[in-house]
């Protein structure tokens, strides 16, 4: 086995401590491969991302109010 390969897998199978991360290994041990959307990875790397960099998002569209 690769170096490469095995930096994966420990990787995966280390703990994250990213909540999104750890919902989607839940997620996707129901969700088949076939199933999923083509916008599946970018949609999940966007949840990690937001979450991994907490105050460095945009605030949207002008006239969009948070809430």
């Amino acid at each position: 086995m690769s170096d490469e390969i095995r930096c994966i897998l420990d990787r995966l199978r280390a703990p994250s401590d990213n909540p999104v991360t750890r919902a989607r290994r839940l997620v996707e041990q129901y969700v088949p491969q076939e199933r999923r959307g083509p916008g599946w990875d970018r949609h999940w790397r966007e949840l990690e991302a937001y979450l991994e960099l907490p105050g460095r998002w945009s605030a949207g569209k002008e006239g969009d109010s948070e809430q």
